[in-house]
């Protein structure tokens, strides 16, 4: 896996507000969306849920923009979820194991003995991700892989074509080819496809209108393309949903993942055992879910993305509370999204950003311009001009757009880095995470 600097993750608004909880600061939710919407840094759908009953929801940005044309969002535009998809896929198996037709202790070679190591990987190991089978998605060629529609014959002779990271059940390490192979043996198990398992076994279960298996995106089914920020939206392309598969194919809205996971954790989907089994954690994952903390609460579920969506879904059994969020741009971080929901929920002080800039000529950029490295970070910094302003660029990942928040200190808000450059020294501190780097120009 490369090592990463960056997480690959609008004016109109909709909302929605049937309810609240003890002390839910709703008003200081309303206001950071507010000047996201107006700043143009998010384009995002939220649902916050106590009881199964939605008690805050708001859309802010756009499903699609053109040169001619922007579509608002609304609480009913549907995105792609991408890996929390994982955790229906990992619902669906324990169906089956509940219903006697799989055992975690079940071989891959039972389905797909091409792959390699099939007669050591279990059931279990794809679950908790410690099969040991490379992840598809960071081959050489996916990008081109990725856009055109595959067999599940094609994509098993792509997993059974790679070299295996390890040994299987060796250690943790996440790999969406786990989750393509646990969907293609529920459709060997069921003789069924995903789409048609998930129809019947969880969306129609539970009434949802808003959940199935995606395709090619079709804006007047309410659904949306998604978009990189590069100073404007640049649209991203387009992952063919045969690819993802059990990994991250299904298009959702938070409110409807808000009722899958609440009916998850009551019982409604698998058997108490099942869930318990789901919620285990071995080195920071259990099956299909993790962990996520929040003060003195811990709540369960799974991130996502794919092309330029993000999505999360947790849920916190203690208050019967679940929050999601879909993103289909962002220049801001999700996570500081997710800690505004939460924070409101329970009452807890957060900060809304003002996202303070401040105005420079194109000829003032000049002197930032350079390519830095030092041995505090294992890749190098490439800062460069365009017609937007100064990007930078971490050695074999794409260009992020940096805006200039007070002399010589530029931010990418998306990914919480802040860069403080000293041109005198030609030197920068790159910022993020709480780490401080130290950064010198390249002679």
């Amino acid at each position: 896996m490369k090592n990463r600097i960056l997480l690959t993750f609008a004016i109109c608004t909709s909302i929605v507000f049937t309810g609240y909880g003890q002390n839910f600061n709703k008003a200081k939710l309303d206001s950071l969306f507010d000047i996201l919407s107006e700043k143009d840094k998010a384009m995002v759908s939220v649902a916050i849920s106590k009881n199964n009953a939605v008690i805050y929801q708001r859309a802010i940005g756009f499903s699609s923009i053109t040169s001619t044309e922007k579509i608002p969002a609304t609480v009913k535009t549907r995105y792609r979820i991408g890996s929390v998809t994982k955790t229906f896929t990992a619902t669906m198996i324990f169906q089956l194991i509940d219903e006697g037709k799989l055992k975690l202790t079940d071989q891959l070679s039972a389905y797909f003995p091409t792959v390699p190591n099939a007669d050591k990987i279990s059931i279990d190991m794809f679950l908790s991700h410690r099969s040991g089978l490379h992840n598809f998605t960071t081959g050489p060629g996916f990008m081109q892989y990725m856009t055109k529609p595959k067999t599940q014959t094609e994509n098993v002779a792509l997993f059974a074509s790679q070299k295996p990271d390890f040994e299987p059940g060796a250690k943790f390490e996440y790999s969406n080819t786990n989750y393509n192979l646990l969907g293609y043996i529920l459709e060997k198990i069921t003789g069924k496809s995903y789409a048609e398992n998930l129809s019947q076994r969880i969306v129609s279960k539970l009434g949802l209108k808003d959940t199935y298996y995606g395709g090619k995106t079709d804006l007047k089914n309410n659904e949306s393309y998604s978009y990189k920020p590069m100073g404007f939206w640049i649209q991203q392309p387009e992952t063919d949903m045969s690819v993802p598969g059990g990994s991250g194919a299904i298009v959702s809205t938070p409110a409807e993942m808000n009722k899958f996971i609440t009916a998850l954790f009551a019982g409604k989907l698998i058997s108490k055992a099942s869930l318990e089994q789901m919620k285990t954690l071995q080195d920071g994952y259990g099956k299909g879910m993790f962990t996520v903390p929040f003060g003195q609460k811990t709540g369960y579920g799974h991130n996502g993305s794919i092309d330029g969506f993000a999505s999360n879904l947790y849920y916190f059994p203690q208050d019967d509370l679940s929050v999601a969020i879909c993103s289909n741009g962002v220049s801001y971080p999700l996570n500081n999204i997710l800690l505004a929901l939460l924070s409101s929920y329970y009452n807890v002080p957060f900060a809304v950003p003002t996202f303070k800039s401040i105005s420079l000529k194109p000829e003032e950029l000049d002197k930032y311009i350079g390519v830095y490295s030092g041995p505090a970070l294992p890749v190098k910094i490439i800062i460069a001009k365009n017609a937007n302003g100064l990007t930078g660029q971490a050695t074999g990942q794409d260009a992020f757009p940096l805006s200039p928040t007070e002399p010589n200190v530029f931010a990418f808000e998306a990914a919480g880095i802040i860069l403080v450059f000293d041109t005198a020294k030609n030197e920068l501190i790159f910022k993020q995470g709480g780490g401080n780097f130290l950064l010198k120009k390249d002679q």
